[in-house]
């Protein structure tokens, strides 16, 4: 038992979700159609019979009636033909008491037992001149018991004939059931087949614009393939602005690491050619360099932090911008002392004070410098 159930383990683990979909409503569907055409056949069954029974019972019936004075003999029917009228024959419960002529029907002792009233009235399956019978064994009184039987091969005819029927309706159940099985995982599992395709397609070419395309419909009764295919799309969104983040990140970090590099070898060629610079000179070029290096080390340590997504919030400060601009404007004479750089400073701009990062908008105003 155990390896059956790993055989069977091992089977679904090596084939695709399609094919067990399929193979599990088709199995469903086949064993709903088996049962509903074996649950007919006997319901077909027990119907024949009984309508058997009650032929054989008015028969009985009718002969008990008619022959109410008679002694043991067969009273009635074409027993030779076993059709309707039924046989029918009376057998007392002392054997001593049958008739000279041999019965037509098998006589038992449940037979007996009937006559003398110690048996309930039985139906029983027995075969006469070569043909199946069906038989109701009953009291008529008196000590006697009465015997009436019919041909029981149409009944057992009718019974094959649905037998057959049923068993051309199941095959046909089952294999309607394959062909169902097979449409609804298709049909079931075409989100899924479009999630697969799209993130095949979007691992080749590393590309995460592309999207499921989701059946219409409104939102609040799309079925979970579609809300999985919705889900999917939600993080092909998430990812592309990721990547869209880390794009932009690199080319800011290109576009802010530009200026101070230039600058940073600027001085230190001129501090290389250090014998023909002036001690002033020198200074204000290893002032430059420091000041460079300094700011290099502030872009490395925020690019650090972007790359590992723990970018800090910024602390807003009360910033005078005159000051800001003031500052950079120095800077930027220290670094280019033969351009002139003229600042002007409103009445009202003065103590002008506004929200912001001083170290970001110095860094803004000395890039446009």
């Amino acid at each position: 038992m155990s390896g059956v159930r790993r055989l069977g383990a091992r089977w679904r683990r090596r084939r695709p979700l399609r094919t067990r979909l399929a193979v599990a409503a088709s199995a469903a569907v086949a064993l709903v159609a088996v049962g509903v055409c074996a649950a007919a056949f006997f319901v077909i069954r027990y119907e024949l019979l009984h309508q058997l029974d009650l032929s054989l019972t008015q028969s009985a019936t009718r002969v008990i009636q008619e022959n109410r004075g008679e002694g043991p003999q067969t009273v009635a029917g074409e027993c030779r033909y076993l059709s309707a009228p039924a046989c029918a024959q009376i057998v007392p419960a002392d054997p001593a008491a049958d008739p000279d002529a041999a019965y037509l029907l098998p006589v038992s002792t449940p037979v007996r037992e009937v006559a003398a009233g110690q048996r309930a009235p039985y139906y029983s399956n027995v075969s006469r001149f070569g043909q199946p019978l069906r038989m109701l064994t009953t009291p008529f009184g008196d000590g006697r018991a009465l015997q009436v039987a019919l041909r029981a091969d149409p009944v057992e005819k009718g019974v094959r004939q649905a037998a057959v029927l049923l068993a051309a309706v199941g095959g046909a159940g089952v294999l309607l059931a394959g062909l169902l099985g097979y449409a609804v995982s298709r049909t079931g599992l075409a989100p899924v087949a479009r999630l697969t395709s799209t993130a095949e397609r979007i691992a080749a070419t590393r590309d995460p614009r592309h999207r499921i395309e989701l059946p219409p419909g409104p939102p609040g009764r799309q079925d979970e393939v579609t809300r999985l295919a919705a889900s999917f799309n939600t993080m092909l969104g998430e990812l592309e602005q990721s990547v869209s983040s880390q794009r932009r990140l690199v080319a800011d970090a290109s576009h802010e690491l530009r200026t101070p590099l230039t600058a940073l070898r600027t001085n230190a060629e001129l501090l290389a050619r250090g014998d023909r610079l002036t001690p002033a000179q020198r200074e204000r070029a290893s002032g430059a360099l420091g000041r460079g290096i300094r700011e290099v080390t502030g872009l490395v340590n925020d690019l650090i932090e972007l790359a590992r997504d723990e970018e800090p919030l910024p602390l807003l400060e009360e910033v005078r911008i005159a000051e800001v601009a003031a500052h950079t404007v120095a800077v930027a004479r220290t670094h280019w002392p033969q351009t002139p750089f003229l600042l002007e400073v409103g009445a009202g701009a003065a103590e002008a004070v506004r929200p912001g990062v001083p170290a970001r908008l110095a860094r803004l105003l000395r890039y446009l410098l």
